[in-house]
């Protein structure tokens, strides 16, 4: 015989499971497209993004995600460029978010974003785009602010 607290804890996890269900069933796809980070020292990083076009796929981003591939990334690009206002809300993932001017040159980085954080990051100044790229990826390659990110967006 089930109990009561049995009936509730089953039916709060059926509710859970179907709302969880309906919302990743309305999430945003995104194509993809090959990129290369430059740095000063002239190596060549090339990752594999997500392109982040539209308002729904950049309100959306790499939230629900639980994994991403070392070599994958999500750009998000601006027309006209603006400044810029990112989160972590409903991302799993730590992140690294390189802030990036129409010429291609990295203005500004901020490393390994807080999963699930809901503190902004802003751009700081007019922008054409963001990439997010795995937390840790930024120290990793030796990336630094003046690197420039190589793509038909810049």
């Amino acid at each position: 015989m089930i109990s009561n607290l049995h009936r509730l804890v089953l039916i709060c996890v059926f509710c859970l499971t179907g709302f969880a269900a309906f919302a990743q069933s309305g999430l945003a796809t995104f194509e993809r497209e090959e990129l290369t980070i430059v740095t000063q020292d002239g190596e060549e990083h090339s990752f594999t993004v997500e392109m982040a076009l539209d308002p729904k796929q950049q309100a959306q981003g790499l939230m629900f995600r639980r994994e991403m591939a070392a070599d994958a990334g999500m750009l998000f690009i601006y027309q006209p460029s603006r400044e810029a206002v990112m989160w972590m809300q409903n991302t799993f993932l730590p992140l690294d978010m390189l802030f990036i001017k129409g010429d291609g040159r990295i203005v500004k980085i901020v490393e390994r974003t807080v999963p699930q954080s809901t503190k902004r990051i802003p751009s700081g100044e007019a922008i054409t785009g963001v990439l997010e790229l795995n937390g840790g990826t930024v120290s990793r390659l030796g990336i630094k602010e003046g690197d420039r990110v190589e793509h038909a967006s810049f």
